[in-house]
Order: C-alpha cells, then sequence, then structure tokens
C-alpha cells in the first residue's frame, strides 16, 4: 500500500487498538514521506493492515501542527468511507492520543492504460463525499502575494506588457475565493502515489491535507501536471478531454448537479502559486518563482523549470481568446519561449507516470 517493506520495528499499538483489533504480528515498517511512520501488520484475525502513525518534531508547534493532519485524515476518511464502491481504504481503528491510524490493507497494481479516466471518475465520486465538513479547513488559493511574484517574474523574464494580466489575475483571485466555499471533500494531494489501483478500482490514501472547496481545483492536476507532486505527467489532449468528461459525468451521477467553476481558472491559479515548485517541506521560505531565475532544481520527473515552462504552456492554450484570461494566455506564452529561448536544454514532462507509481 504504501511502498517496499523494509526492517522489522515496534509498531506503535497501544492498548486500546488491542482490545479492538488484538496484538498485531508480523510488522514491517514501508517506505513514507518524514511527516508520517507506516507499517504493514497482520491483526490478530490473520487480516492484513496498515498503521500509520504521524510523526512530528520536538517543538510545540511542530506537534501542534502533526495534531492538525491527523485530524485532518480523519475526518476525510470517514467522509468518504460512505462512498459505494469504495475509493479509500476502511478504517480499523484510531487512537487519537498517539495520531495512529490502522487502515484496510490494499494491494497496489500497475495503473491501466488510459488510467487518467478511471481516476477522474474516482476523483469524482470522492469529491462528492463532502459535504458539511466542520473538521475540514476551506481550501485557500492564491492571492494578492502570488499574483506579484507572478508579474515580477515574467518582467524579469523581459516580458513587458502584464498591466492587462496583471488585472485578470487580481479578479481571477477573487472568483477562485468564491469557489473554495463550495463543500466538495478535497484530497489536498491527489497524485501518483497516493492512489491506489486495484482490481476492483481506485482508493486515495494520505489525507493529511484534506480540504473542503471545488473539485476542479484537483481535476486540474491531469491538465496542469500534478502541481504539488514529485511525479509530472502531461497525457494526450484527446485522454485529458475523456477524463475531465467522466469526472463531469461522475460528479453529476453523484450529486445530480452540474460541475461548478472553470477549468482554466483552476490551471491558471496552480500556474503563479511559486510554492507548487517545491516540496511540502520548503513551502513558504522563499519566493519560489524569483529562485528559479537564477538556479533550477530537480524534483522527481521534472526540473522546476520544465514544470513552469509546461504550465505557461498549458494555460496559454485554455485561455486564448478569453474574455476574461486572454492578457494572461499572452503573457503566458511570451514568458514561456522567453525560458525556452534562455535555457535552450530544458525537457519536456513525460507523457507517462514511471512504472511502480
Amino acid at each position: 500500500m504504501h511502498g517496499r517493506c523494509s526492517r522489522r520495528v515496534r509498531v506503535p499499538f497501544g492498548e486500546r487498538l488491542r482490545d479492538e483489533l488484538g496484538a498485531p504480528r508480523k510488522a514491517r515498517l514501508l517506505d513514507s514521506s518524514p511527516r508520517s511512520a507506516v507499517w504493514r501488520v497482520e491483526l490478530a484475525d490473520g487480516r492484513p493492515a496498515v498503521v500509520k502513525q504521524l510523526a512530528a518534531g520536538a517543538e510545540a508547534e511542530a506537534e501542534a501542527e502533526a495534531t492538525q493532519r491527523y485530524g485532518r485524515e480523519v475526518a476525510a476518511l470517514r467522509m468518504a468511507s460512505r462512498v459505494r464502491p469504495a475509493v479509500v481504504p476502511r478504517v480499523l481503528g484510531v487512537d487519537a492520543v498517539e495520531r495512529v491510524l490502522v487502515l484496510e490493507y490494499v494491494e497496489h497494481g500497475r495503473p491501466r492504460e488510459g488510467w487518467e479516466t478511471e481516476y477522474a471518475t474516482a476523483l469524482a465520486r470522492l469529491h462528492a463525499a463532502g459535504g458539511d465538513g466542520a473538521e475540514l479547513p476551506r481550501w485557500a488559493g492564491p492571492d494578492a502575494g502570488d499574483v506579484g511574484s507572478f508579474v515580477a517574474f515574467a518582467r524579469a523574464l523581459g516580458v513587458h506588457d502584464t498591466a492587462g494580466a496583471e488585472d485578470e489575475l487580481g479578479e481571477l483571485t477573487l472568483r477562485l475565493g468564491k469557489v473554495s466555499g463550495q463543500q466538495a471533500l478535497l484530497h489536498g494531494d491527489p497524485c501518483p502515489g497516493n492512489d491506489l489501483h486495484t482490481t476492483d478500482g481506485i482508493r486515495f490514501i494520505d489525507f493529511e491535507q484534506a480540504s473542503l472547496g471545488n473539485g476542479l481545483i484537483e481535476l486540474a492536476y491531469l491538465r496542469i501536471g500534478f502541481p504539488t507532486c514529485w511525479c509530472v505527467t502531461a497525457a494526450p489532449e484527446p485522454l485529458l478531454a475523456e477524463a475531465e468528461a467522466a469526472y463531469r459525468t461522475a460528479w453529476r451521477e453523484a450529486t445530480g448537479t452540474d460541475v461548478e467553476g472553470d477549468l482554466a481558472d483552476a490551471c491558471a491559479g496552480w500556474l503563479i502559486r511559486g510554492e507548487a515548485l517545491v516540496q511540502r517541506a520548503h513551502r513558504g521560505t522563499v519566493d519560489q518563482l524569483a529562485r528559479v531565475l537564477g538556479e533550477d532544481w530537480e524534483w522527481g520527473t521534472v526540473s522546476a523549470r520544465e514544470r513552469l515552462a509546461h504550465r505557461l504552456g498549458v494555460v496559454a492554450r485554455m485561455t486564448e481568446g478569453s474574455d476574461v484570461l486572454g492578457g494572461l494566455s499572452r503573457l503566458s506564452t511570451d514568458a514561456r519561449r522567453r525560458m525556452l529561448d534562455r535555457w535552450p536544454a530544458l525537457g519536456t514532462v513525460p507523457r507517462s507516470r514511471p512504472q511502480g507509481s
């Protein structure tokens, strides 16, 4: 479920969990992020399960942050557990004091050809599980600071006709602020590796960043290139169109309503967020768009400049001729061309996800 097995360790299984599920056996530590520890175990009744403990540092702020992530994950899993067929593993037990979750073990297989359509369908069904989730925060979109950083980046590249796009982006942040009040259950990081491809559908895991908002914010991941993820892909246009249509159909079947909002707005919102060029641990430290002018860095399948050039191309195409983002289309086209002129060795985004992800 969470990667390859490694060494034997002591699994954090307190008295309450032992009373409910018995003593676990055959614990193996699995690969996970630094923010958590994850084990595969065998429960007393022979069922395989996954034990996840949210980690914190020594500082009080880190402790509070880990508790918040744990609360988000539990709340999101409980909301999503109502969906049938299932889109998340079943929760078998919790220990809030130790920030421990015990989950059904789900075997991840190789994604099928054209997995994007199945992914989009499952994502829509997950989003439709949202509602009155007081325990989850609202999704936070880009703000005036993001707009300023993006415009400054374009000007530094030599794009001087930015006034129209700057005004459009100001209006964009207002539109995205309105859709953030919607009630879809957002995963927060629906990346390759957090989607388990099983014989009977996709299960999503790792809901530490879950929130409520508009589902198009995450449907945009397929087209804009998984902005919070190590794995960036650029599927062909016909497959993207098929996946997006499947999302809208699945949402309508689950909710009886049409999807609100504009996918171009969602993609443009991800474009101007410099924080979406780095891993979570590095966000909120420096202006990443300013940084990319002086250095490039690798993260997963592509470099930061390659990510940004891809996003510029996507938004330029999506907003071409738009009444509300036409200036952004022209700016994005010019900025991308100047990036490729300045750094001609930049590669393209891969069309498919790496094997094993």
